[in-house]
Formats: C-alpha cells, sequence, structure tokens
C-alpha cells in the first residue's frame, strides 16, 4: 500500500504541470493497418505528443480530434499544426526534426505565434527556450519529463568506452541480421546493462519521468519474469536484435536526440508536410478535456477510437470511471465503430466484465466486442516500439462465432 501511495505520488508531481511526451510511443504504421481509415471516419486519438494524429490526418479521414488532459500536450500538437501552416519544410524540420532551429525565436515570433489559440500561446511564450537550441539539453527531444530521461540516458552511454560508438554501428546497420552481430561483437549487452541502469529502471521517479504509472508497473512486476525491469531489458534487446532499426526512428530519436530525413515520423516528410500543409491538417482538432468528457459534449459519431494504454491507469486509479468512459464511447460510436488501444499487461481482464446499458439492457462490454486477434498478434511482432506487453484491436458491436467477448492472449508480447 505505502509503495502504491509512493508512487502514485511520484507519478503525480512529475506529470503535473510538465510536458511528458515529445513524441509518441505507439507505432502509427501498425495503427494506420489497423485502423483501416476512409474518408468518412472521424478519429479521436489521445494526443500525446501529436505525431500520430497528424499521421492518421494524412490518411484523409472527415475529422482527427485529439484528447488529452494535460493542457501541455495539446499545446504541443498546436505548435506543430500552426508551423505547419506559417513555416517552410526546411525550418520546420529543423524545428521538429533536428530538435532546434538558431532562429527559433524570430520564427515564433513572426510567423507561428499569430496562429496559435491564446492558451497554447502562453504555454510556449513562456518555454521558447525549448527549440532555439540554447539550453544544456540543446535538443527539444531531451525537453519534458520523458525527455530529460532521454538527456541522461544519452550521457550515460557515453560513459562505458565504445557503447555510444556501438550503438551508432547499430543504427546505421543494413539488415537485421548485421544489427545482430554488431550487438554480438561489441558485447553491448554487458556494456548497457549495468547496475546502475538496472537499478534505475525500477526506480518510481524512472517511471514517473517516462510515463509510466504505477498501475502499469504492478502488471508487469506480478506476470513478467524479472519484473518490470526485466521487461525493459528484454524488449530492448529485442529491438536491437530482432527489428530493422533503419527506420525505426523512435529508437533514434530516443538514442540520439534527432530524427533523420530518411528516419522520422511520416509528418516530418517533406511530401507530407506539403500534403498537411494543403489542407488536411485543417482535419486535426484538440480538445483538453478526459475521453468521456469530449464525447459528451461531442455531438457528432465517432467511427475510430484510439485509446493508447490510458486504461492501465485509469482501471488501477478510477476503476468507476472506466465503464462511464466506455458508455460514452458506446454513445457516440457509429455502428462499423473499430477501438484500439494498448496494455503495459501481457493480457488485459477489465475490459470484457465491463457492465454497461445498450438498447435499454445492461449487458457486458464483451458481448459488443469483437476482436482481431490475428491481426493484432501479427502487428504486434512488428511495432517498432516494442514496449508494450499487448496491442488489441475490436469493432463494437461486432459478431463473430467463438470470438466475441474473447481477450486475443495471443495479441501479447513476443520475444
Amino acid at each position: 500500500m505505502v509503495a502504491n501511495w509512493l508512487g502514485n505520488k511520484c507519478f503525480k508531481v512529475v506529470h503535473q504541470k510538465n510536458l511528458v511526451y515529445n513524441t509518441c510511443w505507439e507505432d502509427p504504421r501498425i495503427d494506420r493497418q489497423a485502423l483501416s481509415l476512409g474518408s468518412d471516419d472521424s478519429v479521436l486519438v489521445i494526443t500525446s505528443a501529436g505525431c500520430n494524429a497528424l499521421d492518421y490526418a494524412l490518411q484523409a479521414p472527415k475529422s482527427v480530434h485529439a484528447v488529452d488532459m494535460n493542457p501541455l500536450q495539446n499545446a504541443l500538437l498546436e505548435l506543430k499544426c500552426a508551423s505547419i501552416r506559417t513555416l517552410k519544410y526546411q525550418d520546420f524540420f529543423d524545428v521538429f526534426g533536428r530538435g532546434y532551429h538558431s532562429d527559433w525565436q524570430s520564427l515564433y515570433h513572426n510567423h507561428v505565434r499569430g496562429s496559435l489559440t491564446p492558451d497554447a500561446r502562453a504555454i510556449w511564450d513562456r518555454r521558447l527556450d525549448f527549440f532555439d537550441g540554447t539550453s544544456r539539453r540543446k535538443s527539444f527531444f531531451f525537453r519534458g519529463t520523458s525527455g530529460l530521461f532521454a538527456w541522461l540516458v544519452n550521457g550515460y552511454l557515453k560513459r562505458p568506452a565504445g557503447l555510444k560508438e556501438a550503438i551508432a554501428e547499430l543504427l546505421q546497420a543494413e539488415s537485421v541480421d548485421q544489427q545482430r552481430e554488431i550487438y554480438q561483437e561489441r558485447d553491448i549487452n554487458r556494456l548497457l546493462w549495468s547496475k546502475p541502469l538496472r537499478w534505475a529502471l525500477r526506480r518510481d521517479t524512472t517511471l514517473a519521468m517516462l510515463g509510466v504509472p504505477r498501475s502499469q508497473r504492478n502488471q508487469l512486476d506480478q506476470c513478467y519474469p524479472g519484473g518490470i525491469g526485466g521487461f525493459i531489458q528484454d524488449r530492448i534487446e529485442a529491438v536491437f536484435k530482432t527489428l530493422p532499426l533503419r527506420d525505426n526512428y523512435f529508437w533514434r530519436v530516443y538514442l540520439t536526440g534527432s530524427y533523420t530525413p530518411d528516419c522520422c515520423p511520416e509528418y516530418l516528410k517533406e511530401e507530407n508536410f506539403e500534403t498537411l500543409k494543403g489542407g488536411l491538417v485543417d482535419r486535426v482538432h484538440t480538445h483538453t478535456n478526459t475521453v468521456e468528457g469530449f464525447l459528451t459534449g461531442h455531438d457528432q459519431p465517432i467511427s475510430r477510437f484510439v485509446l493508447l494504454d490510458h486504461m492501465d491507469w485509469l482501471y488501477d486509479r478510477y476503476p468507476e470511471l472506466l465503464a462511464s468512459e466506455w458508455q460514452s464511447i458506446l454513445n457516440r460510436a457509429t455502428s462499423d465503430a473499430r477501438v484500439l488501444w494498448r496494455s503495459a499487461a501481457l493480457a488485459v481482464d477489465f475490459v470484457n466484465p465491463l457492465m454497461l446499458q445498450h438498447e435499454g439492457s445492461q449487458v457486458q462490454l464483451g458481448d459488443l466486442l469483437h476482436y482481431h486477434e490475428e491481426l493484432a498478434t501479427s502487428l504486434h511482432a512488428r511495432d517498432r516500439v516494442h514496449t508494450y506487453g499487448s496491442f488489441y484491436i475490436a469493432d463494437l458491436f461486432g459478431r463473430s462465432s467463438g470470438e466475441v467477448g474473447t481477450t486475443p492472449a495471443s495479441a501479447g508480447v513476443a520475444a
């Protein structure tokens, strides 16, 4: 009980009034396949850093609603949208790809600022040093709470002789076989996983900086050999040895503090930047609210819901709100709605039993869900982030003999 209280307290202190995520840690490439977006779709996604909202917008759905309780996360997406509208591509890439621009203050005041809402303007007026390269943590991707930990990790990588150079070799490898060879020959496992690092990854303060609530730690400590520390170590080793790193922009930016034009989110590629600037960026809307609060006040149907991993946190701390959130999803969903979510747990057991009102009767949520197990399992294995325990794709109101109401255990993490 004391450990849980301290963990939750630490998470709240770290996250209160802070930018937490400077980049999204969910792979939109697999989301695109799971969502199968069309021109009539309206998407709800939890904002995070906004990268994936812009990625979905490139598929030209009717609208993308980015919802987050943290106003700084929405302000970041607003800043990206305003910069797409007002900046030239190279300036835009320097800011959000390289992570800083030496003339950012001029660009901001002369071009970007006027396109922001008053709330976002007030936030960025006080944080211009996030992008101008003048601070000790030069890159934007070393700012915010998760960015601070990335900066500390980058400092750590310079300490063991040869580790930083070995990581650079991994990122330039031409194939997974070459990555595996570098990993073994350069003895990266021994150099990287020192006792101090393993100790740090088990601390609540560290996990809070990474955006990991106590509930997710508890899930992995209970169901994964070696607990959360063992899970993180195994997942990162799998990324380095089994997944192509040449286009893995998640780990590149984390390990270097910047993207490259060839290894970056889709919205940072020049042709996609121009497509967004041509009008698709105007289909992205930010809402500082809870998912339930937004849906209750929104008067249009939603056909695609991307809930990230926030149900882990909601179930642990406010279980009564989980049912009411799903009720609001049910109330606002189209008849062909699809829901995506991730979890730290290897299998989620708290979604199907939720009791909801549907067509005048109390029903279990699991009776209204059709899980796409094979698709989820296939996509989850190719997830470039590779740090979630399980991935779920479910159609609301779907019916399929033998599948309705079953949780896809096979969509859990694979070594």
